[in-house]
């Protein structure tokens, strides 16, 4: 991807909560569209291999929730992150994370990854197709920036990051007012 291309138009199967059901498990079924996400808005989107892995749990996520004030500030008005994981696995990361001000896309059958190129086998660690990691700013739909983390290729022995966190889009957003 690079700026200026839109995003694609893709339809994500998500469970929000709904205390109307009650019970243990209030949740139902909510399609969510690119539009719904990023029609109208400035946002980060930054997607990484996978929900509960190393880097992305320590540092890329944590690093976007701690800097979300500023990023409003800078003219940012929503923060995703993405994995090509279930609503299921997103959802319990997002509870496990104790999310505020980031929200979780979960792109479960990589559709969303794979229409943008950033699909990536990664079996060489049991992982299977899988995200590889980046973050963009997309304004109303359209890539404004782009932030992908260097070799991009299937099976790749390294997981790099850098070019996607979160003091790299800062430092973007703060260069570029």
């Amino acid at each position: 991807m690079k700026a200026g291309l839109r995003v694609p138009n893709v339809t994500f199967h998500t469970r929000v909560r709904d205390e109307s059901i009650g019970g243990d498990n209030p949740f139902r079924w909510q399609d969510m569209t690119t539009d719904d996400y990023f029609k109208g808005k400035r946002v980060i989107l930054f997607s990484l291999p996978g929900a509960f892995t190393p880097t992305c749990s320590t540092y890329q996520l944590p690093g976007y929730e701690k800097g979300a004030a500023e990023f409003k500030e800078l003219g940012i008005d929503e923060i995703y992150v993405m994995s090509v994981n279930d609503t299921f696995v997103m959802n319990k990361w997002s509870w496990d994370q104790k999310l505020e001000n980031v929200k979780v896309i979960p792109d479960g059958a990589g559709v969303f990854t794979r229409m943008i190129g950033m699909l990536v086998d990664k079996s060489n660690i049991g992982f299977g197709m899988r995200s590889w990691r980046y973050a963009a700013i997309v304004n109303d739909g359209v890539i404004e920036a782009w932030f992908e983390e260097p070799g991009r290729e299937d099976n790749h022995g390294d997981d790099p990051y850098g070019e996607s966190s979160p003091e790299t889009v800062m430092a973007w957003l703060k260069a570029n007012k």
